[in-house]
């Protein structure tokens, strides 16, 4: 067999080792590359690379395509406010499609045969890679050696210790994806639907026992600002609240869902930072949007969401949707408070200039300013004109 250059999507665990230096071992020349999309610290990084190039890589990269990651998906998905079946805020599904098109990129610029990756045959993240692939790469090769040939976690492992490699891969009963959008976890309790998670099974714990005010400030639909402290940096914004809101362990939650293949599937998460941006954001819009703004928006947000969570980034009406999302924020500006308590939190108010709340036609329930009583006498009367002939011809439906 001719030997290959070949991309391996490198994130540094089980299966991708495996795959490096299998592939290495075979005489390929194996390029390790890690997309980072905000879920690597830099001791991890520097570990991907040492174990890379242990493995038999003749070359090791970091993709960091956090700021993309940003630009074409998070903000969008904070635009929309988006959460899969109104819980889980799609961290994974997105990070895979950019971690992808940063691989494929790779893998045209340097000429490679082959892009390799570690998915099984089981899951969602085959196809989101796999199809990535497929656009973005054509005539690329896609090599997957855990899905095509079945290979179980202990037999990598045995592959790995039997040629020089200490493969400290201990079979956890969790298992975890960190991103800068949220942690999943699976394995455990979750695979039993009557079960949740435990304590143990949470990487982040409560370590604030006290009530504190979050004060998100956004312009455009976009952190400005946090406690108003500016930020020019909107992962920067993200960390920091993610940082506020993990101090009381916030955003715990289980998903049910289906899966792009069809079979149904549970996944626990952790998730501070999107929980109190898209609540906040939610709230903000509730005061400066009109009724069918917010109505409309929701409906294309949910359908990007899909599309995200389906593998169909590259569908070409997603910037048609992006475009209504970015047009529908101009009015989005001023401060959120949130109330933080251990687990949980409250929306508390907004302060914003754009607040439609503050219209001198009335106030809600007190006074109307805009039009007389003979006005609004009027205006129901024609309202229930529709109604009144219905049942005038059909008065034996009245309920």
């Amino acid at each position: 067999m001719p030997k290959k250059k070949i991309v391996v999507a490198f994130s540094g665990g089980l299966d991708t080792s495996y795959t490096v230096m299998r592939l290495a071992n075979e005489g390929n020349e194996v390029h390790a590359a890690c997309a980072n999309t905000g879920g690597f610290s830099p001791e991890q990084l520097k570990r991907n690379e040492e174990n890379a190039y242990r493995l038999g890589a003749k070359q090791y990269v970091t993709l960091d395509v956090t700021r993309e990651y940003y630009d074409k998906s998070l903000k969008y998905m904070i635009f929309g406010n988006v959460l899969r079946n109104n819980s889980y805020p799609i961290s994974v599904s997105s990070e895979r499609i950019f971690q992808a098109l940063a691989i494929a990129r790779y893998a045209r610029e340097i000429g490679a045969d082959a892009i390799a990756h570690g998915s099984t045959g089981a899951g969602n993240d085959q196809i989101r890679f796999d199809m990535t692939f497929l656009v973005m790469a054509p005539g690329v090769e896609i090599i997957t050696l855990t899905r095509d040939e079945a290979l179980t976690r202990q037999e990598e492992v045995d592959y790995l210790n039997a040629h020089g490699f200490a493969a400290d891969f201990t079979r956890l009963k969790y298992s975890y994806n960190v991103g800068i959008w949220g942690t999943s976890i699976c394995g455990g309790e979750i695979l039993d639907s009557a079960q949740g998670l435990p304590e143990e099974a949470y990487l982040k714990h409560v370590t604030r026992q006290d009530e504190s005010l979050l004060r998100i400030t956004f312009k455009h639909g976009e952190i400005v600002a946090v406690d108003d402290e500016p930020f020019d940096d909107k992962v920067a914004a993200i960390q920091k609240i993610e940082e506020r809101g993990a101090a009381y362990a916030i955003g715990r939650d289980c998903n049910v869902g289906d899966t792009i293949i069809g079979i149904k599937g549970r996944v626990g998460f952790e998730a501070a930072a999107p929980k109190l941006i898209i609540e906040a954001h939610r709230l903000l819009e509730k005061y400066t949007l009109s009724k069918w703004q917010q109505y409309w928006k929701d409906q294309v947000a949910n359908w990007y969401g899909m599309f995200l969570h389906e593998s169909q980034y590259l569908e070409p009406v997603m910037p048609d949707i992006e475009a209504m999302l970015d047009s529908s924020q101009r009015h989005v500006n001023g401060t959120v408070i949130l109330k933080l308590r251990p687990l949980g939190f409250e929306t508390v108010g907004v302060e914003s200039d754009d607040d439609l709340l503050k219209s001198k036609l009335g106030e809600y329930g007190e006074m109307q300013r805009g039009w007389t009583a003979d006005d609004a006498k009027g205006f129901i009367k024609v309202l229930s004109t529709p109604l009144r002939v219905y049942y005038g011809i059909h008065p034996d439906e009245k309920r």
